[in-house]
């Protein structure tokens, strides 16, 4: 069986979001990048949390509604995040994927941020490995 790992479908260029900025940064960011969450990092490139769209939603209500100021993105970002390797295997995220969110994966080596893996990355390795395998089986 042939193997396929995150390090081959995952964006090299995940669009990190700094712990220090503000929610409207993060909107701008995700509203560019059609995206529907961010990785959050630290100077140094650690992950310490991630941040979706649904966070973001809620904080502009808040806003809007009590005439708050923003909370800083680290108030906001969920810390406990659901990560994995570039040497994991897509079938094992896809069979996490297909449970329930997260819908983003970031990607980690040695605490440091190096990729994203998203649910269109996912359906695009398992359509690879189903072409290869169903339609190709000699290559």
């Amino acid at each position: 069986m042939q193997s396929i790992l995150v390090k081959d479908y995952m964006d090299q260029n995940p669009h990190a979001i700094q712990q220090s900025a503000s929610v409207c940064d993060v909107v701008k960011l995700l509203t560019k990048d059609l995206t529907t969450g961010a990785p959050v990092v630290d100077e140094q490139n650690n992950l310490v949390g991630f941040i979706s769209e649904q966070d973001c939603i809620r904080e502009l209500l808040n806003e809007a509604f009590y005439a708050e100021e923003s909370k800083a993105v680290t108030r906001l970002m969920v810390t406990k995040v659901l990560t994995v390797n570039p040497d994991t295997s897509i079938i094992e995220v896809a069979e996490n994927m297909s449970k329930g969110p997260p819908k983003n994966y970031p990607v980690v080596d040695h605490g440091k941020l190096v990729g994203i893996l998203s649910r269109r990355s996912v359906l695009e390795a398992l359509m690879d490995y189903n072409e290869g395998v169903y339609f190709h089986p000699n290559e």
